[in-house]
């Protein structure tokens, strides 16, 4: 059964349709500057049909996943134990946070022409700018998620002679969990956001492909596509990370309901 909030979001999709349509029937927008619903329809169809700049939407789309998931894997799986580590040890923190405040601030962008000379036009390059994007706020929420943990649970597991191993398992990272998994959709959102930027390079498949090729050839109605294609791929994404969450922190899900 859709709820009030479902209704709420349908009727605002409906509502920028209808004026998506509107624009463009009336010529208030021309068709040179943003296409109208036909002409994504036509060029919807042409791409999944026929193909457009090497391969049809679904390579294309397979291509950009893949990046992405690729990059986010790498970047959790050292950005969270880092920030595990930092918000735990103090002389860890002392150690790594001023490279960390440096590295932080530098756009993920920037990366590109050491990535590229690094590793080559391959996937290596675009995976590794799509991990430093997705890597510093894996860091930044596990570091705050240890460190707003109440200290007396930690304290009363140290009374107790709880080991150093079962301490950051059973206590630290699932304390932390609920911070840690607000980093992972940061840095899946960042993931998305820079994996166009990164396929503009050097790239021969993947959705900012297709946008760098529509770009070229003037065809408002693909650039469109690849816009939209990069949405729905974000947010079925997204719903899964959070469906993972949901049911990795139930606890935290029916306390919050």
């Amino acid at each position: 059964m859709i709820g009030g909030r479902s209704w709420i979001g349908l009727a605002s999709v409906a509502a920028l349709l209808l004026l998506w349509f509107g624009v463009t029937a009336t010529g208030l927008v021309s068709a040179g500057r943003f296409p109208s619903p036909a002409d994504f329809w036509l060029s919807l169809t042409q791409i999944s049909l026929r193909g457009y700049a090497g391969g049809g939407l679904l390579a294309h789309a397979l291509q950009s996943v893949k990046l992405v998931v690729m990059g986010f894997l790498v970047a959790i799986a050292t950005g969270v134990p880092l920030g595990l580590w930092m918000g735990w040890d103090r002389r860890a923190e002392a150690a790594i946070n001023p490279v960390f405040l440096i590295i932080r601030p530098i756009p993920p962008l920037a990366w590109i022409p050491l990535a590229i000379l690094w590793l080559g036009l391959g996937d290596g390059a675009k995976i590794m700018v799509i991990w430093f994007a997705a890597f510093v706020p894996s860091v930044i929420n596990a570091y705050a998620g240890v460190r707003n943990i109440d200290r007396p649970i930690i304290e009363a597991a140290q009374m107790l002679g709880t080991p150093r191993w079962r301490m950051i398992t059973e206590i630290i990272a699932p304390a932390a969990a609920p911070m840690i998994f607000t980093g992972l959709r940061l840095s899946l959102q960042a993931s998305w956001t820079t994996l166009v930027a990164a396929e503009l390079v050097g790239a021969l498949a993947g959705i900012g492909f297709v946008l760098n090729m529509a770009q070229q050839d003037i065809y408002p109605g693909m650039i469109l596509v690849g816009m939209v294609t990069v949405g729905v791929l974000g947010w079925a994404t997204t719903a899964a990370l959070s469906l993972a969450e949901r049911r990795a922190l139930a606890w935290n899900v029916a306390g919050r309901d």
